[in-house]
């Protein structure tokens, strides 16, 4: 199973990282990618530290508008955040607005 969960607000941010944890207790062996971009990448760097960051990916394109730097284990995706969910949906990802 690949699941996409996809936080563009500040306020979708908490909702994904549920998300995350519980796909992972329900399916394990799920690959899972949380992308942020808007708002959420901002509370995401702001916040405390989450057990989520490890499979965040943050958007090229906010981090440079907002002047941010992304912390590890954070990563920031290689393209504009809507790009590459679109892409990965098109190589059959599943897509979950949080």
């Amino acid at each position: 199973m690949n699941v996409l969960i996809h936080a563009p607000t500040s306020a979708a941010l908490e909702r994904a990282r549920n998300n995350v944890l519980n796909l992972r207790k329900a399916r394990p062996d799920a690959q899972i990618r949380l992308v942020l971009n808007g708002s959420a990448v901002a509370a995401a760097l702001d916040g405390e530290s989450h057990d989520a960051d490890a499979v965040t990916w943050l958007c090229p394109n906010t981090l440079a508008r907002t002047e941010r730097v992304a912390r590890e284990p954070m990563a920031v995706l290689s393209e504009a955040a809507i790009v590459l969910l679109a892409q990965w949906q098109s190589e059959g990802w599943s897509y979950v607005r949080a």
